[in-house]
């Protein structure tokens, strides 16, 4: 199986975006959990790291953030500077590689929605968020929860490969599995520490607009989100 590809949503860019903006998975299950784990950004420097449409841009412009935004998709970029305009500097860049353009300690705030199964030298890009953050920066992660991977893929919990997937609208995608114990073993070899592990439950108006979709996430997670901090006894 091959490892996920950088570019892999160019394809069907404009169809994700406007399926992202009101999809429940999206805007009614990730996007206030996040939100929520991110806190207060006003004022705040805030990398969105994977940024896709700029969905999450917009949201943490909106609460007085300076904001940056990175995708390696080109044309995921294109519509986050239609959404936002000159409100965020925006590059196209994989998370993979250095992120040169950022300066040591000098972001408060990364976020990375939906993206960390999607990235394949994952150490890399915590190692490069561990430069860029302050002392008191935050990581936030959301990405698939392994246990809903597990459900749906079967196999054993503990397999680490990417798998390629047919979404319901034809979208071909490729993302890691992993269990809890590979996610939270990277997370400390970066240096970091988890502050706090959420479960997310799904927005009451899911119940109104997606009752399967609303049904199914009270009883088991879809995704998991982590809120990391850097950890003071680490090497450096």
């Amino acid at each position: 199986m091959p490892d996920p590809h950088p570019t892999q949503y160019d394809s069907f860019a404009a169809e994700y975006g406007e399926h992202a903006a009101s999809a429940p998975y999206n805007a009614l299950y990730d996007r206030p959990a996040m939100l929520d784990l991110v806190g207060d950004v006003e004022g705040k420097h805030v990398l969105d790291a994977g940024c896709g449409p700029g969905l999450y841009l917009a949201e943490l412009i909106d609460r007085g953030a300076e904001v940056l935004g990175c995708d390696a998709s080109p044309q995921m970029i294109e519509l986050a500077r239609a959404r936002v305009g000159a409100d965020a500097e925006l590059r196209v860049h994989s998370l993979e590689e250095p992120f040169r353009w950022v300066e040591d300690a000098s972001i408060d705030v990364v976020v990375n929605a939906l993206v960390y199964h999607y990235v394949n030298d994952r150490m890399a890009f915590l190692g490069e968020v561990h430069r860029m953050l302050r002392p008191d920066g935050v990581l936030v992660i959301s990405t698939h929860h392994p246990a809903w991977d597990w459900h749906r893929l079967g196999g054993s919990y503990f397999t680490i490969e990417p798998v390629t997937e047919t979404w319901s609208r034809g979208w071909e995608v490729t993302a890691w599995r992993m269990p809890l114990t590979q996610m939270t073993a990277e997370f400390a070899e970066a240096g970091f520490l988890i502050e706090r592990l959420v479960e997310p439950l799904p927005r009451p108006e899911m119940a109104e607009n997606n009752p399967e979709s609303f049904e199914r996430l009270t009883r088991a997670p879809g995704f998991i989100l982590f809120r990391l901090v850097k950890d003071p006894n680490a090497p450096t």
